[in-house]
């Protein structure tokens, strides 16, 4: 098995950026559509149904399977040998950002859900402030990935 792998690496590498681009796209985008649900609809009304559908699909079709794919990826080459050296900090970094992506995923799910049953709770400049977080996030995989320190 870790032969095999190991044959397909490049390839499963490829597949994991590909994958971590349109998760980030997502992940940007999203708290994008909230903060024009929030400011320009109003519940129950056309503009809200059609930012519904936008966020759910979005969400659905991009995310989620980004997302799947992102970490299975991942986890095929954490299992190749010699790939990690897990006594490096820039893994644990990496890893610790990975969950907090991975929490904002279930954040983005979360509002997509509130946005549904109408519970507009926050304000256009919350969903602003929280669009930087996948931002931030990216920058710290980045750096501890390519700079390994």
């Amino acid at each position: 098995m870790i032969d095999i792998l190991s044959s397909l690496y490049l390839w499963i590498k490829s597949i994991h950026i590909l994958a971590v681009i349109s998760w980030m796209a997502g992940l940007l985008y999203l708290p994008r559509i909230f903060v024009y649900h929030i400011e320009r609809a109003k519940k129950g009304d056309s503009l809200d149904a059609t930012f519904q559908v936008m966020e759910r699909k979005l969400f659905k079709f991009i995310m989620q399977p980004a997302m799947i794919l992102t970490w299975f990826c991942g986890l095929l080459m954490v299992l190749i040998p010699g790939i990690i050296d897990w006594s490096m900090v820039w893994v644990w970094v990496k890893f610790v950002s990975i969950l907090g992506m991975t929490w904002f995923h279930k954040w983005c799910a979360d509002h997509c859900e509130l946005f549904k049953t109408g519970n507009f709770l926050r304000t256009g400049r919350y969903y602003r402030m929280m669009n930087e977080v996948p931002t931030v996030l990216v920058i710290a995989i980045v750096v501890s990935v390519i700079v390994k320190y």
